[in-house]
């Protein structure tokens, strides 16, 4: 389109160049022109050549005034000389005045040509059209069983085996044993062996563990048991290091218990208005070194009806206990009811009952505590706060005491401790998706209130613990913190903190009771095939009324610093079956003491394999 108007304006152009030279002429025919017949092969008509233009031409104003002064000559000769006479054409052409174009306006040009190209783009269009029908069923449709996600390992595995060897005359041993993939029918067992000798003379210490399961799940009731034995060692290896006696009784203690138990349950089943109960029976036989024995049978139970949102049950146990050492032999038992009913909704949760103890044996008494619990949901799914209200008898136990201080002596004081009342609130929850957390305040009166001391006489030698009681009531105070932080499938972070303040009613101090106490740990999956763990503890200070001798004339309580105690682990699965693991025990190499005058094991390393089959 734009090539049209470039040549009409060059045409234009040439036209206003050339055509001025040209006269406008007025013609008068002298007579008609005659008829020319042309011969067949005529001659080709040459034309003469024009004639110079005269002075007077040369100085007219135009080309116009020189056309009109001097008569030009239009005739045109055929032929070679004067024979061509008879094709001539005789006119007379008169110019009277300069050709002067005048272009209607319709032609002209008023306003430049647009050159660009402005067609707009058009995308193609397709259209597909959806071959779907219109269903009007609006019932509700069956879901689809979901696929099982695949197993990692594809053959399972059901026993397994550890074994490792380190620093300190470390020995250690693990294995798992069972008998495979069976809903209805579970048996197996277990074997443990872990062994140290410190550094110190006699610091040596064993455990043992063995025993075996079974379970069996029917249509209505599931049965479960297991036997247990175990066996720990240690020998009295504490003394002053800085006031050495002359005489130390380095004995070899063992404390030995052999349990079992069986339970008898009710299957869980996601009916309205489930009747649930439940029975069990457990006991063990205690014994150490010396002349000290226990046993203990507990025979327990429950049973609940549920209405809706309504549950009424009563939970009761049997708990009978003898104990025996060189000074004493008596009965010790209890018999605990509990009624309860409580109210359970989609925001609150309410657990309204008492708890009735009879105590009988060596010593009769009767209590009645409350048992309440209430719990409510102040943020939709993240954040419940909780109040709770209880009391109990703690029964003395010479198996308890023992694992808890292995370096207690013969002829323990045995006192049922009380709590008559323990109050509690706090909140819990879901801060963020992962990371779960509990805080607790709480304040509890307890009467008979067992305290571990020193009973340490070195001029004998004598260097074992015993156990007092805080005949009053004694009041303690104090937060608890629990998180959780799982942040994803292969790292995992928790930790839980304790701060007590103790207001003893009848001795000075809680002897050997620390106030503040931390233990955390983190998990991290690195691969499939590599796991490190890590574990921290962070104990306060502790008093022991123990005197030491600071002058000759003056002496001062024993006290334990704070201490930490860091370990680790990695473990690496080369294979499917084996395995290769690494333990490190106390890193800072702390000389932290549990118990007065015996320092824990310091820096050590163990390693060794495992196998799976």
């Amino acid at each position: 389109m734009k090539f049209k108007y470039i040549y009409t304006l060059l045409t234009l152009i040439i036209a206003l160049y050339f055509v001025p030279a040209n006269a406008q002429t007025k013609h008068k025919a002298k007579k008609p022109a005659a008829k020319t017949v042309v011969k067949p092969k005529a001659k080709p008509v040459v034309k003469k050549t024009a004639k110079p233009a005269s002075p007077q031409q040369k100085g007219a104003a135009g080309l116009g005034d020189a056309a009109t002064k001097v008569p030009i000559d239009t005739t045109k000769k055929g032929g070679k000389g004067n024979d061509a006479i008879q094709g001539n054409l005789s006119e007379e052409i008169v110019v009277t005045t300069a050709y002067k174009p005048v272009l209607a306006d319709a032609v002209k040009i008023r306003r430049n040509p647009d050159l660009e190209d402005k067609t707009p783009f058009k995308a193609p269009l397709t259209y597909i059209p959806i071959d779907k029908r219109l269903e009007l069923n609006t019932s509700i449709k069956r879901l689809d069983a979901m696929k099982r996600p695949a197993e990692r390992d594809s053959v399972p595995t059901n026993n397994y085996v550890k074994a490792g060897l380190g620093s300190l005359k470390t020995t250690y041993g693990e294995a798992y044993f069972a008998n495979g993939r069976d809903e209805a029918l579970q048996v197996g067992g277990w074997l443990k062996h872990f062994a140290q000798n410190g550094n110190m003379y006699k610091q040596n210490t064993a455990k043992e563990e063995v025993g075996v399961f079974g379970k069996s799940v029917g249509e209505e009731n599931n049965i479960s048991g297991r036997i247990t034995y175990n066996y720990n060692s240690n020998y009295f290896y504490g003394f002053d290091r800085y006031n050495a006696p002359a005489l130390l009784q380095v004995d070899k203690q063992h404390f030995s218990t052999i349990g079992a138990e069986g339970e008898l349950a009710k299957n869980y089943k996601d009916v309205e208005n489930d009747f649930t109960y439940a029975l069990k029976l457990k006991g063990y036989s205690f014994s150490n070194a010396y002349q000290a024995k226990e046993n203990n049978l507990v025979l327990s139970g429950f049973f609940n009806q549920t209405i809706k949102q309504f549950y009424a049950g009563l939970a009761a146990s049997l708990d009978l206990s003898t104990q025996k050492d060189s000074l004493y032999d008596h009965n010790n038992s209890l018999i605990r009811l509990n009624p309860y009913i409580k109210f359970q909704g989609d925001n609150y949760k309410i657990d309204a009952g008492v708890n009735i103890v009879d105590q009988f044996g060596y010593k009769s008494a009767f209590y009645i505590f409350p048992a309440a619990r209430a719990e409510l949901q102040v943020i939709p799914k993240y954040v419940r706060v909780f109040v709770e209200a209880k009391g109990d008898v703690n029964k003395s136990s010479l198996r308890d005491f023992a694992m808890f201080n292995p370096f207690i002596g013969q002829n323990i004081d045995l006192r049922n401790s009380i709590d008559q009342l323990d109050l509690a609130a706090g909140l819990k929850g879901t801060i963020a998706p992962g990371l779960g957390f509990k805080a607790t305040i709480f304040r509890n009166e307890v009467k008979n209130m067992p305290l571990f001391v020193s009973d340490f006489d070195f001029t004998k030698g004598y260097n074992r613990f015993k156990v007092i009681y805080d005949e009053g009531r004694s009041r303690v105070s104090g937060f608890t913190g629990e998180l959780d932080y799982k942040v994803s499938e292969d790292v995992d972070i928790f930790g839980r903190v304790e701060f007590k303040d103790y207001q003893m009613a009848t001795v000075s101090e809680a002897w050997n009771l620390p106030k503040f106490l931390f233990k955390g740990g983190t998990v991290f999956n690195i691969s499939d095939k590599i796991t490190v763990s890590g574990t921290l503890l962070i104990r306060g200070s502790v008093t022991d009324p123990h005197l030491i001798q600071t002058t000759p004339t003056t002496t001062r309580l024993a006290s334990l610093d704070s201490f930490a105690d860091l370990s680790g682990a990695v473990d690496y699965k080369a294979t499917s079956r084996f395995s290769v693991f690494v333990h490190v025990n106390n890193i800072l190499n702390s000389a932290s003491q549990t118990w007065l005058y015996y320092p824990d094991y310091g820096f050590n390393i163990f390693g060794g394999v495992g196998y799976s089959f």
